[in-house]
């Protein structure tokens, strides 16, 4: 296991945040446990943070995680514990399950996710069989992953309110691996199956300001009970809509926002004595795959962007043109393996903690996006199944990944309260 360098002095506010946060380590799990009771967890999840060395804050929640093929095997136990309680609660009779991938089916290394993900499920107890809605999958369809591994798709049917394949396998509940970027398919509306995450968690729907938005709550609450200023777990945002970056429309708007964001985040950096600059990420609203992204540190870097930077910010995944964005608070990252900027990304099943890995990239510097074409990863061994050692010092790997864990689960718990408050049938 490569433990991460971190290229900034362990001192100052985050190692006092990973103390508090080992110090605190019975309340914290017991209110876990209280949140969980009242908010369903997101089926499953990723968690995208930044570790600057003063500050410890998720960027990024995805709830169609790929990638479970990066993930350290010798922790696939507590991947498929976790697996068998998510399906218990959501179909405790639960024998079958069919898993809706994505339609890009050339990317060799999304196949091999796609196979791990069928691993983890059969190794709990389940048949588990890929159905694609993919127009082009007309038939069974064998496909290499890029380690090897076959994976076979075939077209899913309708029948009445089933999602049923062709020689009748009739699954108890549905596992979408497919963010659904494109649109909400009429296939997959009102089924009588678990279809889970559940259509409103895909970015037809979803939007990043309404995640930070519950994650402000959450934030707001974990630092009160162990008594910490939030800021430090939380990176601010704002939201900027009607834009077009083809006739440049909302420009002006888009650079004031940004100059406002900046200056809030100036004066926590003049409080806590840091001398970087100040940085913000602009990004599309609704999207992954770190389409839609730039990394800005003046309102004036948004005016006037050549044809170039305008086309890569105005589509994102499926050529979605991008009409809203978030504007958040860049987090640096300060953590290095074998010299390259790595940032961690944290898996969760359930409202378990199942592994994760370091982002690493070569070609980005410490205030831009790492998910970007070129990034490789690293496995992260969550030592003893991300428990902290109560002993040793708050920043040894143990320690360093338990706290990982803690703010991964806390966007978790943001993921379970934006899908509460967008859910169609609570409004």
């Amino acid at each position: 296991m490569t433990v991460p360098h971190l290229a900034t002095a362990q001192t100052g506010p985050l190692l006092e945040l990973e103390s508090r946060i080992l110090a605190a380590q019975p309340q914290i799990e017991h209110w876990f446990r209280s949140q969980w009771h009242a908010h369903a967890a997101p089926f499953y999840g990723s968690v995208d943070l930044r570790n600057s060395g003063f500050k410890l804050a998720p960027v990024d929640m995805n709830l169609f995680p790929g990638g479970f093929n990066n993930l350290n095997p010798d922790f696939l136990p507590l991947a498929v514990q976790a697996a068998m309680s998510a399906v218990e609660k959501v179909c405790p009779e639960a024998r079958s399950l069919l898993l809706i991938p994505e339609n890009h089916t050339r990317n060799t290394f999304y196949l091999q996710n796609v196979a791990a993900l069928v691993h983890i499920f059969e190794q709990a107890g389940l048949k588990v069989r890929l159905g694609s809605i993919n127009p082009d999958i007309t038939a069974p369809t064998e496909l290499v992953a890029a380690n090897g591994a076959v994976v076979v798709l075939e077209p899913v049917q309708r029948r009445g309110n089933r999602l049923v394949l062709e020689d009748g396998f009739n699954p108890c509940m549905i596992l979408l691996n497919n963010d659904l970027s494109a649109g909400l398919p009429p296939l997959l509306a009102n089924l009588e199956q678990s279809l889970l995450p559940p259509l409103h968690a895909g970015w037809a729907v979803r939007r990043k300001t309404n995640h930070f938005q519950a994650y402000d709550q959450v934030a707001a609450r974990f630092a009160e009970l162990i008594s910490i200023d939030p800021w430090l777990v939380n990176p601010y945002f704002s939201q900027c809509r009607n834009l077009d970056f083809q006739s440049r429309q909302g420009e002006q708007e888009l650079a004031d926002t940004v100059d406002a964001l900046l200056a809030r985040i100036r004066v926590k950096y003049a409080e806590y004595g840091i001398e970087q600059d100040p940085f913000v990420i602009v990004k599309a609203d609704a999207g992954t795959y770190g389409m839609g992204v730039m990394s800005v540190k003046s309102g004036a870097e948004v005016v006037g962007l050549n044809r170039k930077a305008r086309n890569k910010m105005a589509v994102v995944k499926e050529g979605l043109e991008v009409s809203e964005v978030i504007v958040q608070e860049g987090v640096y990252t300060f953590e290095t393996i074998e010299e390259a900027v790595a940032e961690p990304v944290v898996y969760m099943m359930d409202r378990y903690v199942i592994g994760g890995f370091y982002r690493v990239h070569t070609d980005r510097g410490i205030d831009e996006n790492l998910n970007a074409p070129g990034a490789r990863f690293v496995p992260l061994s969550f030592e003893s199944a991300c428990l902290p050692d109560r002993k040793g010092e708050p920043d040894c790997p143990p320690n360093r990944f338990y706290a990982y864990g803690v703010i991964a689960r806390l966007a978790l718990l943001a993921g379970a309260m934006e899908l509460e408050a967008t859910d169609p049938d609570n409004v």
